[in-house]
């Protein structure tokens, strides 16, 4: 099959989104598949991409990490047409999702979308943006219609886990939708090659001492991801045992807002915020905790969590329908409601050593069911199936319920 992934986010952009598109283009083509991603340019793009085709984009105001593309580029849109592709499936419902929908309706091909951010949990940006809290309640329905629809033009929908689906539901999404959760490199995290002199000197420059328990964090500094409420809840247990510090590693809009209040719950040494790690390199940063510890309640997936799992690590996470099937009380880890729930099940891990890692080991096995090959192999079925039922773009009414 030839086809295209139209996504806002890609490599080297650092977020679950563009891992997730890294891993399915890597695990289609591994399967025989020509597969092509149309993205935003970002300045430190490698160069010499031969299957990746970067529209004009400027950095997002308060997410500067994110960029805004164009909606429609006429001398790619010729190139995208000369690929002759079998289906094009879009990974964001915004400026290239668009221009992979506008493209899919004119080359009267399948469209497949895939739903990975539940978007109403990010619209303190627009209401910082335009500086009117009032906006936050008509954002979030907007966000709401945005996503139903978009995903209503497509022909098959694809999520993550089964939260994601039921809300969309709930939005009022009728298309046909398959729970597909994403892969990723198992390999790559498991470690089973790595050096431990590495580990050692990774935790000596982040002012690690020999001895210290770490409890990991790896994601975006942001309000979405509620690490006020880690900092707070972990602040008396932090300043009480001298041997245990918090490792965040990650950046965004949110870092110095967190490190200050570090600093006033007298936990600003306890707290370590290294800033953001390249991709490539993560797996080494995953191997520095004892736990991995988290309270957002914004994932629609949470593949930090598996690849915390595929490293060895217990999750201690706050209790949220996207770890389903994935985080099991007492075998992997603990899901908990409440401050008292998370320091007793710290605790439990780091107060025995036999558990903890039997808790790992177990951890190991949950991460290999999220295998990107496995990823991939099912993405491929669900484009075939598609393509077998003879569904295009232009086959149905795209935006009225059929009944």
């Amino acid at each position: 099959m030839k086809i295209a992934l139209f996504t806002d986010t890609f490599y080297p952009q650092l977020n679950g989104v563009a891992a997730s598109v890294l891993t399915l283009q890597n695990n289609l083509a591994a399967l025989g598949h020509q597969v092509y991603v149309v993205t935003t340019t970002d300045p430190e793009a490698p160069p010499g991409e031969t299957t990746v085709v970067r529209l004009p984009s400027l950095p997002v105001p308060h997410l500067r990490e994110r960029r805004i593309g164009m909606f429609y580029h006429p001398r790619l849109a010729r190139l995208i047409r000369s690929w002759e592709l079998d289906l094009i499936h879009t990974h964001t419902e915004f400026c290239l999702g668009s221009f992979g929908r506008y493209l899919a309706r004119d080359l009267q091909i399948p469209l497949l979308h895939s739903m990975h951010t539940i978007y109403e949990d990010y619209t303190h940006y627009l209401a910082k943006l335009a500086k009117l809290r009032m906006l936050s309640g008509l954002a979030k329905a907007a966000a709401r219609k945005i996503s139903a629809d978009f995903c209503n033009s497509a022909d098959h929908v694809i999520v993550p886990t089964d939260k994601v689906r039921d809300l969309m539901r709930s939005y009022g999404v009728w298309r046909e939708i398959a729970t597909v959760p994403s892969g990723i490199l198992v390999e790559k995290f498991a470690g089973g090659q790595e050096d431990p002199s590495d580990r050692e000197a990774l935790r000596a420059d982040l002012g690690i001492k020999a001895g210290e328990r770490v409890l990991l964090y790896i994601g975006r500094l942001a309000e979405e991801k509620n690490l006020t409420e880690l900092l707070r809840d972990l602040a008396t247990y932090l300043t009480a045992q001298d041997n245990i510090r918090l490792l965040l590693i990650g950046d965004g809009p949110d870092r110095g807002r967190l490190e200050d209040l570090a600093a006033s719950l007298g936990i600003g040494s306890r707290a370590i915020f290294a800033g953001a790690r390249p991709w490539d390199e993560i797996e080494r940063y995953y191997r520095l905790g004892d736990v991995f510890v988290n309270t957002s309640q914004s994932e629609s997936q949470g593949l930090t969590y598996i690849e915390a799992m595929a490293a060895g690590l217990p999750v201690v996470a706050k209790a949220d329908r996207c770890l389903d099937g994935v985080l099991e009380d007492g075998k992997n880890g603990y899901a908990f409601q409440d401050q008292a729930g998370m320091l007793t099940a710290l605790d439990l891990i780091l107060g025995d050593d036999a558990a903890r890692e039997l808790l790992a080991q177990r951890a190991r096995q949950t991460a290999r069911r999220f295998s990107a090959a496995g990823y991939g192999e099912r993405v491929a079925e669900l484009y075939q199936a598609v393509l077998a039922a003879g569904k295009g773009y232009q086959a149905a009414k795209r935006y009225q319920k059929v009944s």
